[in-house]
Formats: C-alpha cells, sequence, structure tokens
C-alpha cells in the first residue's frame, strides 16, 4: 500500500463526515475524551519553531506531543521530498496544504496529494474597489478550474472564512458552497475567525455537512472591546470568550469527524505543548 492509500484509509485520512459514528469506529483509549477517535488534532507546521531541528526531527517533536498531525503551505513545495521522507519516517501525516488565495489551484491540488494529504485551503479574496458579485464569480470560477484536479487526486478545495469582508454570513457561506455544488469542495471553518460576525456553534449548524476541516483559535470578546479588536485573538485556546462547550454540541449534533488545526502563533516545544493540552481540553480529546 502506497502513502497516498495508507493516509486516505487511515483515520488519519478522514475528512468530514456525517456518517454515523457506529460506521467510523476507531480503536481510542479508554481514557479519552468525548471526541477521541472522532477530532484529529494539527498544528500548522510554520508554527513549529524549533530552527536548530530538521524537517525530520520536527515531524518527530509534532508527533511525541501530541499531535496527530500537521498542515503544510504552498510554499514549502520546494521541500516536497523531506516533508514525504518525514512523513514516511516519522508516521506523522501531513493532513492537507494552504493555499491562501493563490489561484493555482490544481498545483496545489497535486502537491496535497503527492505529501499524502486530502484538501487545500484556499481564501476567497473581496475587491473592495469592484462590485462584491465579481468577486463571488470570480473566486468561484477559480476553484471550478481546480474541481478536476481536485476530483482525479481526491482532494478536496475547502473555502476558509477569513477577515477579508467576504463570506462574513454562515448563509452567504452555504450560498457560496451550494452553487458550486461539487463532492470535492466545501468550508474550511476557522472558529475563532467567525466570532467577529457570528457565533461558531450556529454557523456549525447551518454550514454542517459542507464543513471538511477546522481550524482553531480563541477569541475574547472582553479584550476586543478594551484593548482594540486585533486583541481579540490574544488569549490562548480556552482562555476567551468561545463557548467551546456549545461548539462540541454542535460539532456532535452534525456528525462531524475530522481534522482541527491550531492556527494561533508558533513557539518551540513548551508552546506547541501548551497548544496541545489546550486543544485537547476545548475539543473534548482528553
Amino acid at each position: 500500500m502506497n502513502r497516498r492509500k495508507f493516509f486516505k484509509n487511515s483515520s488519519f485520512g478522514l475528512l468530514a463526515t456525517t456518517v454515523p459514528s457506529a460506521a467510523l469506529s476507531v480503536a481510542t483509549s479508554s481514557t479519552g475524551g468525548e471526541f477521541t477517535g472522532v477530532i484529529r488534532k494539527a498544528i500548522k507546521f510554520r508554527d513549529v519553531n524549533e530552527p536548530d531541528l530538521s524537517i525530520e526531527d520536527r515531524f518527530k517533536l509534532v508527533k511525541d506531543l501530541g499531535f496527530d498531525g500537521t498542515e503544510l503551505r504552498t510554499d514549502d513545495k520546494e521541500n516536497a521530498k523531506d516533508f514525504i521522507k518525514a512523513s514516511e519516517k516519522t508516521g506523522l501525516p501531513v493532513h492537507g496544504i494552504v493555499n491562501s488565495s493563490n489561484p493555482d489551484l490544481a498545483g496545489a491540488v497535486e502537491f496535497a496529494a503527492s505529501v499524502g494529504g486530502n484538501s487545500v485551503l484556499y481564501v476567497a479574496r473581496y475587491d473592495r474597489k469592484r462590485p462584491l458579485m465579481e468577486s463571488w464569480k470570480e473566486t468561484q470560477d477559480i476553484i471550478r478550474k481546480g474541481l478536476p484536479a481536485a476530483e482525479k487526486h481526491e482532494v478536496k478545495i475547502l473555502v476558509e472564512n477569513v477577515w477579508a469582508g467576504f463570506l462574513i454570513s454562515a448563509l452567504d457561506t452555504v450560498r457560496y458552497v451550494d452553487e458550486i455544488d461539487h463532492p470535492w469542495f466545501g468550508s474550511y471553518f476557522d472558529v475563532g475567525n467567525n466570532v467577529r460576525w457570528g457565533v461558531p456553534q450556529h454557523w456549525i449548524e447551518l454550514l454542517g455537512p459542507r464543513i471538511g476541516k477546522l481550524d482553531i483559535k480563541e477569541w475574547d470578546e472582553r479584550k476586543h472591546r478594551s484593548e482594540g479588536l486585533s486583541k481579540g485573538f490574544s488569549s490562548p485556546i480556552g482562555e476567551g470568550t468561545i463557548e467551546w462547550d456549545q461548539v462540541r454540541a454542535a460539532l456532535k449534533k452534525i456528525g462531524y469527524r475530522g481534522w482541527a488545526t491550531a492556527e494561533v502563533g508558533g513557539g518551540d516545544r513548551t508552546r506547541l505543548a501548551d497548544i496541545a493540552a489546550r486543544m485537547d481540553k476545548v475539543l473534548g480529546l482528553a
């Protein structure tokens, strides 16, 4: 079995699904939390700030700290062979690629497939100097051009909700995804980015099976109000104002099974260990 098929067929390769839990049973520890074996936690590779370690040793560190996988960026393509080797040596999968707003989705899909990933994160941008629907249609056309590659390689293209002033409503996102209406396209839902415009658990319920993967960060409305807009992201995971119990309830309600990746800024071993522990707590993994 090759690397691509191994990760696709293992629990690490799962995208979100609403198939009943019994049909996707995963061997887990009896001491785990409610979502152990259901949600897989990951860290953005760019956030592993141990510059003296090789790529392989950084993969080993991430695995040793309890993360189930990592996520690369399109810019990492030049080191693809090193990432493939590191993944094979350590058993830590690359679950996806962050492509931002790069329009070359086919290239990102091919890179994701080459390293064993099953998703590409895409940011749909809004050109405020032009009518909104021009950006809407233009970004949808970019996605459609990438879908043949996505289908061929079985890599899902997922549009993320970011602070670009676009797709700022759950209903907008539902419409955007449904208009494309393709099995290899969906939503990459960022729990923390959402709070400026909405309530995460409400978005989760509305997006439902459209959610392919999750980004995890905190939001603190108290700091936003007292210290300024950007300070809303400054609280550690679990110490802000996101109602994580309600987020978990919504994820359970839609039957979410898949990846959740921290996007909270990098650090050394100590910082990463703290992130892992916080994710365990707010996601019900311990």
